[in-house]
């Protein structure tokens, strides 16, 4: 009995120690999980970056600007000031691929890349700090890598994944109350695009709805103080010094509209406002905000009918359409979470993960519905997508700590991320601009309204 004791309590011990072992391994391969992801990333965006040749979408515009920037330190047309519309800061990061890599299609567009790649490693640092679990934190990471949307961005020479990157950075940092390194990344944002203002005046309104409801009355003057400085004027200084070029060079649009070059740049910040606000110039894949989320209307940015398919039907697009399968299961997602933030603030709870998907989505998202006369375009999304994926992440830890079996539950998300993942792969040459046929092109178009 004795033996039979001793050699039980054995093989119990080696169980345990066998599971321990099982589980170490398991969370060791989910920490670095992220960022064999991100590699993997950086390699589908660089392989064949240069494909499509020449400028794809409104390159033509950003790519112009880098090369003036590296010229003149200002855009200009000819010898002529340019009338532009967008802040400087995402030129300038395009200008630096092409500083190294030169004036040539790889160079555009290596900067893209790169940030697309940091933004993987960055979305996967966030879903860290919010929930504390590998698992969570390699689906978030591995969710990103597949969606399309971010995919045709980093291969393209635009300005919204700046935007996303400085957006998502600052909100990291400001949830982590760095805030004045929240601040300079907010202003960077800013110096992308302008719609980087909603997000910080989301964070100025959350920010001061603390300051007030956690103090008491004769308190609070100092933090309000404060907040004003890190929100209002350290974004609004890293913004100016954006423009850097604009005051050092006497080319520059309206540079001498004034005496006072601060009144100049003031009333040339006038005429873009007035750009803005009075577009509304009808596009073919111009589309509503109410079909961004399920991809209603998706922009092509390239396309082309050449040889090279082994058909006598050739297509070439790059369509800049987010993996479709993710976005839908997103949609539903952010519903979710929406109902369970409502009941939270019923209930006088917080969650942070929560606070930060509806902060997300309200800053990045719902403005636009305030412009129906503009011309819009599915693209902008890329702004709120981090926080549509951290949605689905959220709903992933519902389920994994749900009451159904580890098993089933473990089951049930591996099945998803294997979903996703096989709808990336299979639309993954009109991410790229691969040459396909016609009919495999035309079997990618699900709905009428993608071609």
């Amino acid at each position: 009995q004795r033996g039979c004791c001793q050699y039980q309590c054995h093989g119990s011990i080696i169980s345990v120690i066998s599971q321990r072992f099982a589980h170490t391994i398991t969370h060791m391969i989910a920490a670095i999980a992220p960022i064999l992801i991100a590699i993997a990333s950086l390699a589908i965006r660089l392989i064949n970056l240069a494909t499509p040749k020449g400028f794809v979408f409104d390159e033509v515009y950003y790519v112009d600007g880098a090369r003036d920037f590296l010229k003149y330190g200002v855009e200009v047309s000819g010898s002529k000031p340019e009338f532009i519309v967008h802040p400087p800061v995402g030129k300038w990061l395009i200008a630096s691929g092409i500083q190294l890599f030169g004036d040539n299609e790889f160079g555009w567009r290596f900067a893209t890349a790169i940030i697309g790649t940091l933004l993987i490693l960055l979305f996967a640092r966030l879903v860290h700090v919010l929930f504390y679990s590998p698992l969570l934190t390699a689906i978030a990471a591995f969710l990103m890598a597949c969606d399309g949307l971010v995919l045709v961005h980093s291969r393209t020479a635009l300005l919204d994944l700046f935007l996303t990157f400085f957006v998502l950075l600052a909100l990291y940092l400001w949830h982590q109350q760095r805030h004045w390194l929240a601040a300079i990344a907010i202003g960077l944002a800013m110096g992308c695009k302008w719609s980087a203002v909603y997000f910080l005046a989301a964070m100025v309104f959350v920010s001061l709805y603390k300051i007030f409801s956690e103090h008491p009355s004769k308190d609070l003057i100092r933090p309000t103080v404060m907040k004003f400085i890190q929100y209002g004027f350290l974004p609004v200084a890293v913004y100016i010094t954006s423009w850097a070029g604009w005051f050092l060079s006497d080319r520059g649009w309206d540079r001498q509209w004034s005496s006072n070059s601060f009144a100049s740049w003031i009333h040339y910040h006038s005429q873009m406002l007035g750009f803005h606000t009075g577009l509304t110039e009808k596009h073919s894949y111009q589309a509503n905000p109410w079909s961004w989320m399920i991809m209603g209307r998706p922009t092509s940015f390239f396309y082309e009918s050449p040889k090279g398919c082994g058909s006598d039907n050739c297509a070439q697009e790059v369509l800049a359409i987010g993996t479709p399968l993710l976005w839908w299961a997103g949609t539903i997602a952010v519903s979710v979470v929406i109902g369970f933030w409502l009941r939270s603030l019923f209930k006088r709870t917080t969650e942070p993960a929560l606070n930060l998907i509806v902060l997300g989505m309200a800053a990045g998202y719902l403005p636009w519905f305030f412009f129906q006369s503009r011309t819009v375009f599915t693209f902008y999304a890329i702004v709120f997508e981090p926080f549509m994926i951290l949605a689905l992440v959220y709903c992933a830890k519902l389920l994994l700590d749900s009451s159904l079996k580890a098993g089933i539950s473990q089951g049930l998300v591996a099945a998803f991320v294997t979903v996703i993942f096989l709808n990336f792969v299979y639309f993954f040459p009109i991410f790229t601009g691969e040459i396909i046929t016609y009919e495999a092109w035309l079997q990618r178009m699900w709905m009428n309204s993608w071609i």
